[in-house]
């Protein structure tokens, strides 16, 4: 088995704290501080002071995302899911920055026209928040519909990369 190691990157704002989960070539998840991942029990954390090319990478092009200089990201990913997790990551990847897509344009896109709801599920199963940009996908209303992050974070995601919907319907709280 892959030995897996967590680290934590601070962030200002709205976003808190930023849980960072590799391997030794690649990233495989980014959680938000409060937020429980797959991976958490796996992973170790990184050793003090030792040096991880892979985190050095994430945290730099993070951070480049965050101050408004980065709309893409070169870090090496590993989508750890099933053959219809990671088609629907890897069409997250190809919505580009200051966009949205409905759920139904995420389902076109990869193939599936019929399957919203589990493009929605596998949508929502993205360990690699932000870097596979999930949070570009709401409803086809202009919704903003479930964030693994909360919606909040996904507000400030779209906001900051001016994809904001002008009338902008929250999602009904689950009862």
């Amino acid at each position: 088995m892959t030995a897996l190691y967590e680290c934590t990157m601070h962030t200002d704002g709205a976003l808190g704290p930023v849980r960072l989960v590799a391997t030794d070539d690649a990233l495989v998840a980014v959680w938000f501080g409060d937020v429980l991942g797959r991976h958490d029990e796996e992973a170790r954390p990184l050793d003090a002071g030792a040096r991880h090319d892979v985190f050095t990478a994430a945290a730099r092009e993070l951070g480049e995302y965050l101050r408004g200089r980065r709309k893409t990201f070169d870090v090496p990913i590993a989508m750890r899911g099933t053959a219809f997790d990671r088609e629907v990551w890897s069409a997250l990847c190809t919505i580009p920055f200051g966009t949205t897509w409905s759920y139904g344009e995420l389902a076109r896109a990869v193939g599936r026209p019929a399957a919203a709801r589990a493009v929605g599920a596998a949508n929502g199963r993205n360990p690699l928040g932000i870097v596979v940009p999930c949070h570009r996908v709401i409803g086809k209303n202009g919704a903003l519909t479930g964030y693994a992050g909360g919606l909040p974070r996904k507000t400030w995601l779209l906001a900051h990369e001016g994809a904001l919907p002008r009338a902008l319907p929250l999602a009904a709280p689950a009862p």
